[in-house]
């Protein structure tokens, strides 16, 4: 199995999991991502871009709340390790990739196109939806994705 396919694979095990997933028997485990913190040469410009090329709503702090219940967005998050060897961040160097819910690929990369930033690949024909692939301006990989409407 391709890395690709495990991360996909886990994204689906964890829409079909958060529903049915029992409450912890004891405290002290972890319920979720709670935030996504990056360091960056220029921290102003970097949310800058994430706010102007792929739409985060910046707050007058100087971040973005993502919220799980937005429409259309799935119902967790996936968490998974990849091997130090791993290619799938390419040609990223970082040691972290983050998956952004989008919810209409065409149009985020309409937009991007339209402010000279092209996607490194993209995949339509995904069983989990549409994904795509860009750089943010400090060389970090990010992968968008288009999860697959209910039947």
């Amino acid at each position: 199995m391709t890395f690709r396919a495990l991360a996909v694979a886990l994204l689906a095990a964890m829409s079909t999991l958060a529903a049915a997933a029992p409450a912890a028997e004891s405290p002290g485990h972890v319920t979720g991502i709670g935030g996504v913190f990056i360091k960056a040469r220029d921290p102003k410009a970097l949310a800058a871009w994430y706010r102007d090329m792929l739409g985060l709503p910046l707050q007058p702090w100087g971040g973005a709340a993502l919220r799980y219940d937005a429409p259309g967005h799935p119902p967790a998050a996936a968490w998974s390790a990849f091997a130090a060897s791993s290619s799938y961040f390419a040609p990223s160097t970082g040691e972290f990739m983050i998956n952004y819910a989008v919810d209409d690929l065409d149009a985020l990369l309409a937009r991007l196109h339209d402010k000279g930033v092209e996607p490194l690949k993209r995949m339509d024909d995904d069983q989990n939806g549409r994904f795509a692939w860009v750089l943010d301006p400090e060389g970090h990989k990010v992968e968008l994705w288009q999860p697959k409407k209910a039947p």
